[in-house]
């Protein structure tokens, strides 16, 4: 009876082995949905995600200047010189705007976001300085509880603050009517709205980043969030163009308000809606999407890439990509390429955005109008800001266009758009005019988003706080320049037009108030192209070594 024993046996070994095979060659089973606790520490985590969008949807104030700027000049019956030193006293504040990254080092988050709102409620110039405290805040935010895909978060959530304006405007036009431009309203908004969102956010704020799941469970799934995320930030892009068309939604500023709100609230739901879905997908025996692979292997990789850091610490000299302290940042011959591209790129278009109101008013358009070109400049920031985004999502794809390559092609929409402004004929100004202002609001929405991140990649991480607030010292530079510029154009052509009729405030009429300027920004915009696309050349080796130590 030995011999059928042994056969016996050996079938029965080869069976399982081939069984064991067999599963092996099968995709991995989905994980089980976490439990309920679980769930709602991750999806605690989450609203620190939107809490940081309602911060920067709800902070830019500087962006909603030319939807009222008209009416201050006409009621203060000032020049468009002494108008524009009121956008500069806006920006003024971001020169200092580098106390930010001392004080989130010595206080909690929670006391520089009440300070910033603090700030926003005093004046003009420290009102500037509170747009930086709250963005301040948002990074460390991002990058505290998003730290593998910080990219993704910062391009997200700064995407929100070109809305500001046309969020703004909505809330303006509900409670004086679509007709009115007053100043007093805008200026109360402003102070009040960021107080009241700050004390909204202060929960998920207080949020602690250790407090959520394991490192690797904290990346699960977050690329597929990310992507729903971003649709819906998209889809309230285009919500937000409704004013320039026929829509029942748009004759009705409540509704249209109440559904913006609406669409800031949703994505509180979204984490809810993953987690049902993976509970379907653990139901059912799916196969699995192919993100535990990454999400299993990338926290490892990132660790020996620190422990290598740690290890060689000592023996290289900074370089790109390395920490940069404020002397070693100056002394950066990339940094200065980065700062006048800036410069001649994003600046241009804030300047641009608070000159908007006069500029439509010199070619012959009503208020409403120039409130609908605000909304429109706002949202296609927004979709700029948005776009900032793609680095991320076709690094593996398009390996060769790095994050400096991308902000090198984000700067050629602006020369483009003030050569068509300046040599538009005025069969067609209406619809040129928004183009250029579209074009000009997708180009600046993208610098404005993307530089976070590559001054993250190039002068370190840890330090962003500090240097990023150093990069946008060049802004109220800017508009100090590009806006004196400006209005002394204007002015010295208005002084050949017409008085307004409401007050003893000049005012130029003609293609002619603005060619010059236009002129002389195209020219500067070209020049901090090139200044782009050296710096683009200059960093293609960190981009390649920071991509290796991905791999």
């Amino acid at each position: 009876m030995e011999p059928p024993t042994t056969i016996s046996t050996t079938t029965t070994a080869k069976i399982t082995a081939e069984e064991h095979d067999l599963q092996k060659r099968q995709p991995p089973s989905p994980p089980p949905p976490p439990p309920v606790k679980s769930i709602l520490q991750w999806w605690r985590r989450w609203t620190v995600l939107v809490a940081v969008i309602w911060i920067q949807a709800f902070t830019g104030t500087n962006f909603d200047f030319s939807a009222y700027s008209s009416d201050m000049k006409s009621s203060m019956g000032v020049s468009q010189s002494r108008l524009n030193y009121m956008a500069v006293a806006s920006d003024l504040g971001k020169a200092l705007g580098w106390s930010s990254g001392f004080a989130i080092a010595y206080f909690p988050v929670s006391a520089v976001l009440f300070a910033a709102a603090a700030m926003g409620l005093v004046g003009y110039v420290v009102a500037g300085l509170s747009i930086c405290w709250f963005n301040t805040v948002c990074f460390i935010l991002c990058f505290r509880h998003f730290e593998s895909n910080h990219s993704l978060a910062l391009s997200l959530v700064l995407s929100f603050n070109g809305i500001s304006a046309a969020l703004y405007t909505l809330g303006h036009e509900v409670i004086s009517g679509k007709s009115s431009a007053s100043s007093d309203i805008y200026l109360l908004l402003n102070s009040l709205i960021p107080l009241i969102v700050s004390v909204l956010a202060l929960w998920p704020v207080l949020t602690n980043p250790n407090s959520s799941e394991s490192d690797t469970n904290r990346t699960q799934d977050e690329t597929r969030i990310f992507i729903v995320f971003n649709v819906l930030a998209l889809i309230t892009c285009f919500y937000l163009l409704l004013p320039s068309t026929n829509t029942y939604l748009a004759s009705s500023p409540r509704w249209h308000f109440l559904g913006a709100i609406f669409l800031l609230l949703f994505p509180l739901c979204v984490p809810f809606l993953d987690y049902i879905h993976r509970a379907l997908e653990s139901c059912f025996r799916r196969r699995s999407s192919g993100y535990a692979v990454v999400n299993v292997e990338e926290p490892k990789i990132l660790k020996s890439n620190e422990e290598e850091e740690c290890d060689d610490d000592d023996d290289r000299v900074v370089r790109l990509g390395d920490e940069h302290s404020l002397q070693m940042l100056v002394r950066s011959l990339e940094f200065w390429l980065y700062y006048f591209a800036y410069f001649c790129g994003g600046t241009i278009g804030l300047v641009y955005s608070n000159n908007l109101g006069q500029i439509a008013q010199s070619l012959g358009q009503n208020s409403s109008k120039a409130k609908s070109l605000v909304t429109l400049f706002s949202a296609f920031s927004f979709l700029g800001r948005l776009l900032s985004s793609a680095p991320d999502f076709t690094r593996k794809k398009l390996d060769y266009l790095t994050r400096t390559g991308w902000f090198t092609i984000s700067l050629l929409p602006t020369p483009l758009a003030f050569f068509i402004l300046a040599y538009s004929s005025k069969t067609y100004q209406t619809a040129l005019l928004q183009v250029a202002t579209a074009l000009i609001g997708l180009s600046s929405g993208f610098v404005f988003a993307a530089a976070v991140s590559i001054t993250s990649d190039l002068f370190g991480r840890s330090s962003v706080g500090v240097n990023q607030n150093i990069l946008i010292t060049n802004v109220p530079i800017g508009s100090l320049f590009y806006g004196y510029m400006a209005g002394s154009v204007y002015d010295t052509h208005a002084s050949h037009s017409t008085k307004s009729v409401v007050s003893d405030s000049v005012v130029c009429v003609g293609s002619s108030c603005y060619f010059a300027t236009f002129l002389f920004w195209a020219c500067l915009s070209v020049l901090g192209f090139v200044c782009s696309l050296l710096l683009s050349i200059r960093t293609r080796t960190v981009y390649h070594r920071l991509e290796q130590n991905r791999i």
